[in-house]
């Protein structure tokens, strides 16, 4: 079980997240994101992360052309994509992990089907939670996001058992600013379970 640190904006946040023992950083490059980044804002530290930690990029219905050059550009490991792309718009030379909202009715469609590396399930809107206990039979490769913090991330952990948690706005002074404490919290939190 690992922990992803999502919404990294900053040199000080990605290393203190490494220092608690954050396994995967994530960078949101979709512009219409509160914690929103360009290649040239990472590129000013990402030599400074270390080559063990997986650095993965945040994109929302971006090109499979435009994933691989910033991919390449900032030595990416991983394209998270969160929009509607099909398993054709794949992007070449990073590993893919695909994300899904839970709905009112539950796991989207083709949830099951995607063949990425691993599946991403977040809740409903930004910071909420959702009812982890439809996630449990999943048999593939799956990461819990939406809502977590260091108070409800080892019950998501002992319910849902997944290959890792994904975390960002409730670890947060302010959108794209991490709270060091509360992020050290979180991460002990996860890896105690």
């Amino acid at each position: 079980m690992f922990v992803k640190i999502c919404g990294i904006t900053n040199r000080e946040d990605a290393l203190a997240a490494v220092d608690a023992g954050a396994r995967a950083l994530g960078f949101n490059f979709y512009a219409k994101s509160l914690r929103a980044v360009t290649p040239e804002q990472i590129e000013a530290f990402v030599k400074d992360i270390p080559n063990d930690i997986w650095k993965v990029g945040v994109f929302v219905n971006e090109s499979p052309a435009k994933i691989e050059e910033i991919g390449a550009r900032l030595n990416l490991d991983i394209a998270q994509l969160h929009g509607s792309e099909t398993p054709e718009e794949y992007p070449r030379g990073l590993r893919v992990w695909k994300a899904f909202r839970v709905t009112p009715h539950g796991i989207p469609d083709g949830f099951y089907s995607w063949p990425a590396e691993a599946r991403l399930l977040d809740g409903p809107a930004s910071g909420k939670t959702f009812d982890w206990s439809i996630a449990t039979a999943f048999p593939g490769k799956l990461i819990v996001a939406g809502g977590l913090d260091e108070h409800n991330v080892r019950d998501a952990i002992a319910i849902v058992k997944p290959w890792g948690v994904d975390v960002s706005s409730r670890i947060e002074t302010a959108p794209g600013r991490k709270d060091h404490a509360r992020m050290k919290r979180f991460i002990e939190a996860a890896l105690r379970s």
